[in-house]
């Protein structure tokens, strides 16, 4: 059972939007989909869900064709707020949760359930306008996911929301995961990705430069970071060969290093100098890798 996208191709007039795109996602894994912006993933997002045909290819959901006849499968967080300012919280996921095929009488406990878990069950009677930011994600996330889909789509899920909110929302996410939910995962916030997902793929003008499973990106990297706090002036490492880039920090330096042996020569001369408090050899980080695949870093 899996997502697959094969030879997904989408054109609008003469730009091509997304070229030739070929993914596999397992079913019941959390999926990171990265990319700089108007590198092809909202566009992809809205043709797995059927808001848009593809030019050329097909989407499959366990081996038969996805498009919006069966999007009650799908469960969709645009990046974009989706929801009306006038209309109260209730109404709004009733009606929400009725195009999705739900029974009302079905909907109205599941929203309350979400509600009281995402501590927002005393607005269920307040419009949305009078929602901060923070808590009209939440509404939009419950409404993606109440009809419980078997695949959801995140688009920078945790978008406006401080802190606590991002872990009491990622928390909702794992537990949704462990269901059975296929996720595909949007964010900007490099850490959250590598903290959640296995496998993803990054696009750059609409084709993959990046896909697989998240350690193997990682091993295959050919860099490593080295995270050095002494008490000593080491600008002299700028210099050492194997160094790729040097980096200073509040407490010291971050190096990117080419290999295990330029690390092993770092430390024999480091020996003599003074104080070391830490020396960490460490894989290097997503962002380490989005910007040198895609050319940007994510701030």
């Amino acid at each position: 059972m899996s997502l697959e996208l094969k030879g997904v191709t989408k054109k609008f007039g003469g730009h091509t939007a997304v070229n030739n795109l070929h993914l596999e996602i397992p079913s019941g894994e959390m999926f990171g989909m990265l990319g700089s912006n108007g590198a092809g993933k909202t566009t992809t997002f809205r043709m797995i869900i059927g808001l848009l045909d593809p030019t050329k290819g097909n989407i499959l959901w366990n081996g038969k064709p996805l498009g919006y006849k069966e999007s009650h499968r799908i469960g969709y967080l645009p990046e974009e707020r989706g929801l009306y300012p006038k209309v109260k919280v209730v109404d709004q996921l009733v009606y929400l949760g009725r195009l999705r095929g739900m029974k009302k009488a079905d909907i109205i406990p599941e929203m309350r359930k979400w509600l009281k878990r995402f501590e927002v069950a005393h607005y269920e009677k307040k419009k949305v306008e009078e929602l901060s930011k923070g808590n009209q994600q939440k509404i939009q996330f419950i409404a993606s996911i109440l009809h419980r889909p078997e695949v959801l789509i995140l688009d920078e899920p945790f978008s406006g929301l401080d802190p606590v909110n991002v872990e009491m929302l990622k928390e909702a996410v794992l537990d949704i995961k462990r269901t059975g939910t296929t996720i595909v995962f949007s964010s900007h916030r490099m850490e959250h990705v590598e903290e959640l997902c296995q496998h993803l793929c990054i696009l750059q003008q609409g084709s993959p430069v990046v896909y697989g499973k998240l350690t193997e990106i990682k091993r295959s990297f050919g860099k490593m970071n080295l995270l050095i706090h002494a008490d000593f002036d080491t600008r002299y490492l700028e210099n050492v060969e194997g160094v790729v880039k040097y980096q200073p920090k509040a407490e010291g330096v971050l190096l990117q290093i080419s290999s295990e042996e330029t690390a092993h020569h770092i430390f024999s001369s480091l020996q003599g100098r003074g104080f070391v408090r830490r020396f960490s050899l460490e894989d290097p980080s997503l962002n380490d890798i989005f910007i040198e695949q895609a050319g940007k870093s994510y701030e």
